[in-house]
């Protein structure tokens, strides 16, 4: 009996054992002719066996570069894709650099700093004004989500002069609804935040034959009372 400790190990797994011997007899294949022939029928049974990498963006690509792998890129046959190297596929890609952005105001974040700037800049009084009221919905709108409660206007006026230098004043009343803290019980409960329904109970007496004297529910139809 052989053994899998006694065997060699399989390059990608995916394929099993059958295709790592297939890939292994195309490399004892000395006619290059027939070695070509053979390796488009080790292709056709790799994607025969791997539906699923049908759906993926140039499989047949992917599966001459697996053909490559699964032989140690020992394979001589000619590749309608380039051949792929050990180097190749080894190598790291180049490190991206993650922006670092750090904004004054974390609740505010650093987008609103970009709009602030923009307005700043803008030369239409219009405008500019549209600019400072749409800010100060969202800094109202910021404020209530970081802080969970209520926010005067007169907070958010003072906070955008402190951080434009009184450049920017906005001259309406920003609405948001307010936060209540039923707001988060409400919204875990579940069923779009409406309250239960309390059912009362059914009492006796006049009603259905619940124990008082009325219609009885296994007849359908009134009864005397001995």
């Amino acid at each position: 009996m052989e053994y899998n400790t006694t065997r060699s190990g399989l390059s990608i797994r995916e394929y099993g054992r059958h295709i790592q011997k297939m890939v292994d007899h195309l490399l004892t294949i000395e006619d290059k002719k027939k070695r070509q022939e053979q390796a488009h029928v080790v292709i056709e049974l790799m994607g025969f066996l791997n539906p699923h990498l049908k759906n993926v963006e140039d499989f047949r690509h992917k599966l001459w570069d697996h053909l490559f792998v699964i032989s140690d890129f020992k394979l001589d046959v000619e590749s309608p894709y380039p051949i792929p190297t050990r180097e190749t596929l080894k190598a790291k890609p180049q490190r991206l650099h993650y922006p670092k952005r750090y904004p004054r105001y974390n609740h505010l974040g650093k987008n609103i700093e970009l709009v602030i700037n923009k307005a700043l800049s803008e030369e239409n009084p219009e405008k500019k004004q549209g600019f400072a009221n749409a800010i100060a919905y969202y800094m109202k709108l910021s404020y209530n989500n970081w802080h969970k409660e209520n926010v005067q206007d007169d907070t958010i006026q003072a906070e955008l002069q402190a951080i434009t230098k009184g450049e920017l004043e906005f001259n309406n009343k920003p609405f948001v609804r307010q936060y209540r803290p039923s707001d988060d019980f409400r919204d875990n409960r579940g069923g779009g935040g409406k309250r239960y329904k309390h059912f009362q109970q059914r009492g006796g007496g006049g009603g259905r034959n619940n124990g008082g004297g009325g219609r009885d529910n296994r007849g359908g139809k009134f009864k005397k009372r001995y």
